[in-house]
């Protein structure tokens, strides 16, 4: 009998980064030539959906782009990845995201970034996928949406009996000055905040794995059944009702930590299909993350799930 084939849907943003390099990042008023131009389809939509892809996974992605060539760029990428795009949508009035990047001789980077279509991801698009969400094995969300839309999915994920995980990144149409979260949040399985992040929802101080461990009893006792607690370099913690662990980072040659977190994601929900042990999954995950540091680019730097699995094997056997 064929083995099962994991599946996976994701929901997130959509964007195409539009990057500029240039000899300095221009101050007011200055004009400044670029000397190289690149449009590169990103966001944690795409990007989760991409690693999950690669680790083996059927996944479908829940997005909203523009009417533009950029919506059609986005569709296209994942397309070829193997991600299904039957329901990323297409809101014709809007233009799909964007973010520009300046990029400066030293290194320097500046940002903008528009949310487009993003903004029009509504919850009654969650509801007319409801089948695909119904049949997935993990429903992996990203919070940089609007919030009512990912209340929704978390509660028809869970109607369905399915895994959740959770990004709790600021909703788009969030003041900064509000960081209430919905009840829903923390019906999650697994929560995947960092530490700065998960120091504002609990109203605590970031500042080291033991913060880390206390912030992550508090999400628990909240109702999430896991937190996972990410800080870069220091690894990540781990809490759940069986305990606390703190899962060391892989030692790497840092390149580009831009798509980072994404990979991180995608592969814990990957491994998180078939894998009961959260901390398993979470090393699989944190090896597709530091993979993801050692090269350029977004899309491009993700791992495959044979490379995951290698750069494991070497560091069992160091």
């Amino acid at each position: 009998m064929p083995e099962k084939i994991p599946r996976v849907v994701v929901v997130g943003s959509s964007y195409v980064d539009m990057a500029v390099k240039c000899s300095q990042i221009p101050s007011a008023g200055q004009n400044i030539p670029g000397s190289v131009l690149s449009y590169t389809v990103t966001g944690p939509g795409p990007n989760e959906a991409v690693e999950a892809a690669l680790c083996g996974c059927e996944v479908h992605l829940i997005s909203k782009v523009g009417g533009d060539l950029f919506g059609q760029m986005v569709k296209t990428s994942l397309a070829e990845f193997g991600v299904n795009t039957e329901f990323v949508y297409t809101a014709e009035a809007k233009n799909t995201g964007v973010i520009i990047t300046l990029v400066s001789a030293t290194g320097e980077n500046a940002y903008i970034t528009y949310t487009g279509a993003n903004s029009a991801l509504q919850a009654q698009d969650i509801e007319a996928a409801e089948r695909i969400i119904a049949e997935a094995d993990v429903c992996l969300i990203h919070g940089c949406l609007p919030q009512e839309t990912i209340a929704r999915t978390i509660r028809c994920a869970k109607l369905h009996g399915k895994k959740v995980i959770l990004n709790p990144a600021r909703p788009i149409d969030q003041s900064k000055e509000d960081r209430a979260l919905p009840a829903e949040y923390f019906s999650a399985s697994v929560l995947i905040p960092n530490l700065y992040e998960a120091a504002d929802i609990t109203d605590q101080s970031a500042a080291n794995i033991r913060t880390a461990k206390l912030i992550g009893s508090d999400l628990v006792a909240r109702g999430v059944d896991a937190a996972v607690i990410t800080m870069g370099k220091r690894g990540c913690v781990v809490v759940d009702r069986k305990g606390t662990d703190h899962i060391p980072a892989f030692q790497i040659e840092l390149v580009d930590h831009t798509c980072t977190g994404d990979a991180f994601a995608g592969a814990l929900a990957a491994c998180y299909t078939a894998e009961a042990d959260i901390r398993q999954a979470v090393k699989f995950a944190s090896a597709a993350g530091a993979l993801a540091c050692t090269r350029f680019s977004s899309i491009e730097s993700l791992p495959t799930k044979n490379e995951i699995i290698e750069l494991l094997q070497k560091e069992d056997i160091a």
